[in-house]
């Protein structure tokens, strides 16, 4: 894998995810860069660069390449952005974020995936994210406001608190729904309010935390 993870990648890149309709050169170069098998457990990574999400333990997964591709393309960031991830898990997400934005936040609820994903950013040499450990549904108001915000995890409705920590013009992108399907929304920022946008039908863990979900949900 160390030595063909590469051409796995372009392979990726070209069947999965340009192919699908992700066009930003700057969201498919990011998706090349990253080596997405050293984010998965060893008994996954022959399926590393397959377009499907892998578990990563604490009832988690890794979400699949094309998902984690079109959802950066939709915050649509500016090269000098800040940009909040919610839903660390394994850190692929925020790899992939690090390569796009001057500076990314990302909130795992779990400190064992937390600590892990922090590990595998810093042995990359990805000195632009920070991982925080706590409920995402929260957002990060002291390092607010944010260019774009990225939830990895579903919520029955929009995040209130996430919304005011958007720039104008910044985007939020989140699966909103029920539990085992969703839609993926894009809502933006302006100045006389926010502009929703209903987007592809999607399948999330829940984001523990968010109105309507139960606290202690052990399913997320």
């Amino acid at each position: 894998m160390a030595q063909d993870w590469h051409t796995q990648a372009e392979r990726m890149v070209q069947e999965q995810i340009a192919a699908r309709g992700v066009r930003d050169p700057r969201v498919l170069e990011a998706m090349r860069r990253v080596p997405r098998h050293l984010f998965v457990p060893e008994a996954y990574r022959s399926s590393a660069y397959e377009d499907h999400p892998l578990p990563i333990g604490h009832g988690q997964t890794i979400s699949q390449p094309f998902i984690v591709a079109y959802m950066t393309e939709l915050l649509d960031l500016p090269p000098d952005a800040k940009v909040l991830e919610i839903g660390t898990g394994s850190g692929y997400q925020a790899a992939v974020l690090a390569h796009l934005a001057r500076e990314v936040h990302t909130i795992e609820r779990f400190p064992a995936l937390a600590e892990a994903a922090q590990r595998r950013l810093e042995a990359l040499g990805l000195d632009n994210v920070t991982v925080h450990v706590g409920d995402g549904s929260h957002g990060l108001p002291e390092h607010a406001p944010f260019d774009g915000i990225l939830v990895a995890a579903a919520a029955p409705e929009v995040p209130v608190a996430l919304l005011a920590q958007l720039v104008e013009g910044g985007h939020l992108v989140i699966p909103v729904g029920a539990r085992g399907m969703q839609r993926l929304e894009r809502w933006t920022r302006r100045a006389d309010g926010f502009h929703r946008e209903v987007l592809d039908a999607v399948a999330f863990v829940p984001l523990i935390g968010a109105h309507g979900w139960p606290e202690d949900d052990t399913h997320a």
